[in-house]
């Protein structure tokens, strides 16, 4: 699909007439760009059935972005683009990764200081060249400084959520050969890490030729690093690599544990190996050099002695020594989420209306959901005051008389977690919300007591549901809030209040401090924080996280049946 393609393009394309200071078009190409990745269907298939004029009836699209999709699908580019690149040789796309600098604040840069790419940008700072500049100043420096040391200590990783699509297709093209026997994706993708560096992919087959040559031929290859019978090495056009293996159908399964990894598993996997008597690699599993398994993956874990153990699992965090006692959790599973209770409306400014929030969460099976908008000190995203508040619950109430056989919705808030600790909406609102999510959005570089102190305050509230998105991070854009995490988790497990797992690209918590918060006894809501409509798809990938943290169905408060869940909420 070139929707998100498409989106990205359009984005940039808005970005760029706003530094150029054009009015309402970088709106208008933004609120196109988020229709258009919002769509369910294929754009190409749009086009393809009704032309132009099925381009222009997608919301937010009229005649001339519609011309200009056209144009990209019949050519791969499109020419206005180009121009505007060329008009303005300012590095958008790096630029705009650094907390604090939108395209407007860049284009000033640019016009004071001549800057267009982060290296230039690094330099200026070197030089104290910023904070001589209105609206700048020795701290937007230091801030500035800091967020591109972290964007570059992240490296080139990616989310799991941008090469998923990707890697499917290419998993269905494969499997289209009829020499492949057996086919699976393994490393840190396999693992589920919230980000990855390359992907693996295993092939059992005896007959290598044929596919390889399949392989290096496959869309969205911009270069082939190695080809050889067995293995080959591409890079794709989103800037990683695929590599791919081809083995004996006897040793996929110990192939598939050897190269799904973690690195730390496998050496103490094969430490016990060692000690049982054994040799294992990614040949199989050997006793005085015979072959004992190595097949399938649950055969090696059978022969020496343990419970299987899901790829989730293999960080060598305590998962072995469980195995080996039959002791090792049963995990969530996607299947088991009844609801979610982290979805923004237009009642707040975003594209989707509550009711669509209701009718996706009912395709999706869900026994509840809650939409939870953000509250007025969120500027930026139109939050909600406590007329409007109480204002959207008579709609909610419509909504709940419309749907009342099919789904129960619930009535919440993203509340703003104010410098203090005080929340921006009066308690005698939060009172009558079905449940309140606090979050911080705002003063980020507080020192460590300070952060914790505010946060517990805020989380000392009686009408408090749960602390969402809890250490502010946003992977590869910006790191975690300096706080004490432990009193956070204690505060939490004796107050009753629920910590997120957010599935967005927060990822927030992450595994670490899932499994943290969860040995001191701590419950989770596992949410989507959406604010279009096909994010609430993205619940998965907070199932993800949460199964590196050990989190088992108990532990997730909306795994609930709908009953249990409202007695919940009504003690609260």
């Amino acid at each position: 699909m070139k929707n998100e393609e498409l989106a990205k393009i359009l984005f940039e394309l808005g970005e760029y007439l706003e530094i150029e200071n054009i009015p309402f078009k970088p709106r208008a190409y933004q609120s196109a760009a988020i229709s258009l990745d919002n769509l369910d269907k294929d754009i190409e298939e749009i086009y393809k059935e009704e032309g132009l004029k099925g381009v222009e009836k997608i919301p937010g699209v009229g005649k001339s972005i519609a011309l200009k999709i056209e144009e990209y699908l019949k050519t791969g580019t499109i020419e206005y683009l180009e121009k505007v690149r060329k008009n303005n040789p300012i590095d958008l796309k790096n630029l705009t990764k650094i907390e604090g600098l939108g395209p407007k604040r860049i284009y000033f840069l640019n016009k004071e200081l001549g800057i267009r790419n982060v290296a230039e940008l690094r330099e200026a700072i070197s030089k104290n060249k910023l904070k001589e500049l209105k609206g700048f100043s020795e701290k937007s420096e230091k801030n500035i400084l800091e967020s591109i040391s972290f964007m570059e200590s992240s490296g080139l990783r990616y989310l799991l959520s941008d090469v998923k699509n990707d890697i499917e297709e290419i998993i269905q093209s494969l499997k289209k050969i009829k020499e492949v026997k057996k086919i699976e994706v393994a490393g840190s993708f396999r693992r589920k890490r919230e980000t990855v560096g390359d992907i693996d992919i295993l092939i059992a087959s005896s007959f290598p030729i044929k596919i390889m040559n399949e392989f290096v031929t496959l869309p969205n290859i911009v270069k082939i690093w190695s080809k050889g019978e067995t293995k080959a090495s591409v890079r794709m056009a989103k800037g990683y690599d695929v590599d791919l293996r081809i083995v004996d159908l006897d040793s996929f399964g110990s192939a598939m544990q050897y190269f799904t990894g973690s690195k730390e598993h496998n050496v103490a996997l094969r430490k016990l190996a060692i000690s049982k008597g054994y040799k294992l690699n990614e040949y199989g599993l050997f006793k005085n050099n015979i072959f004992k398994a190595g097949k399938t993956e649950e055969s090696i874990y059978k022969k020496l002695g343990m419970q299987y153990i899901c790829p989730e699992l293999r960080e060598n965090r305590g998962e072995i020594e469980l195995a080996l006692k039959n002791k090792l959790p049963k995990l969530v599973e996607l299947k088991d989420i009844k609801g979610d209770f982290h979805t923004h409306s237009s009642f707040a400014g975003t594209i989707i209306s509550m009711e669509d929030i209701v009718l996706r969460a009912i395709l999706k099976g869900y026994k509840y959901v809650g939409i939870s908008d953000h509250t007025k000190d969120l500027k930026i995203e139109n939050g909600l005051d406590e007329k409007q508040l109480i204002s959207q619950r008579e709609e909610i109430k419509k909504l709940n008389e419309k749907y009342n056989k099919k789904i129960r919705i619930f009535h919440g808030a993203e509340v703003n977690i104010l410098k203090d600790g005080s929340l921006d909406i009066d308690d005698k609102v939060l009172k009558e919300l079905d449940f309140v999510n606090i979050g911080v959005h705002s003063n980020f570089k507080m020192d460590k007591e300070a952060m914790t102190k505010r946060i517990l305050k805020a989380m000392s509230n009686p009408y408090v549901t749960c602390l969402v998105h809890p250490t502010g991070k946003i992977v590869n854009k910006r790191d975690s809030f300096d706080l004490d995490l432990e009193k956070i988790f204690k505060f939490a497990k004796t107050n009753n209040v629920l910590l997120e797992v957010n599935s967005s690209e927060r990822l927030d918590l992450n595994s670490l401090n899932i499994k943290k918060a969860k040995e001191l006894g701590c419950k989770f809501f596992i949410n989507t924080d959406t604010h279009i409509l096909k994010q609430m798809d993205r619940m998965e990938y907070g199932v993800n996280e949460a199964r590196r943290g050990w989190a088992e169905k108990k532990d997730i408060i909306n795994t609930m049946p709908l009953k249990e869940i409202e007695k919940f909420l009504k003690k609260k």
